[in-house]
């Protein structure tokens, strides 16, 4: 009897360990994977992969199209409840065999292994990161990061700079407390 009672509770606890590393997982974000989606994941994967969750598909025109305005299809992916997770933009325009070109992250529960999340400060960032370059726009400054191969941009209000400048900035000039306007993983 307390062989079976013993076999039981290991098997739960073997079954909690699992179930916590595969959550863990959905979330990790690594250089070429994002949650369970890697650099050979196709478009036609996503229904599967995010059976649980929904995927609202805004499509371009392709070369034919006249929408100027919008060059690249777009999945955004909706855990149930409506909390935006991802947007996930294709290589290939209207073709489900297509591979992933980038994720935008909107979702903060997504990290990376040195804990750099949707919400990061700067300081996190430039502590737990290599910033390679940054480029700067007119509203806004770009962090390249190569080790992951991600991009995160920063509002030139966050920075204290005017907007419409393309005056060049440096690590720093860019306040500790600055939040990330963006976040994105390219699969390039």
């Amino acid at each position: 009897m307390v062989k079976k009672n013993t076999l039981v509770i290991a098997v739960i606890l073997f079954s909690l360990v699992i179930v916590s590393c595969s959550n863990n997982n959905k979330f990790k974000i690594e250089k070429g994977k994002v949650g369970f989606l890697t650099t050979k994941t196709t478009i036609q994967e996503l229904n599967k992969i995010f059976k649980n969750d929904s995927i609202v598909k805004n499509l371009s025109e392709g070369a034919l199209g006249d929408n100027y305005f919008q060059d690249d299809d777009e999945y955004l992916i909706y855990e149930k409840g409506g909390k935006h997770l991802l947007t996930i933009i294709p290589k290939e325009q209207l073709d489900s065999t297509s591979t992933i070109k980038s994720i935008e992250i909107h979702d903060s529960r997504f990290k990376t292994a040195s804990g750099i999340t949707l919400n990061s400060s700067f300081s996190e960032i430039n502590t737990n990161s290599n910033i390679n370059r940054i480029e700067r726009t007119f509203s806004s400054a770009t962090l390249f990061l190569d080790d992951l191969n991600t991009t995160i941009t920063i509002d030139n209000e966050e920075l204290g700079l005017k907007e419409f400048n393309t005056q060049k900035v440096t690590k720093d000039q860019i306040p500790d407390l600055a939040k990330m306007k963006s976040f994105i993983v390219w699969f390039n």
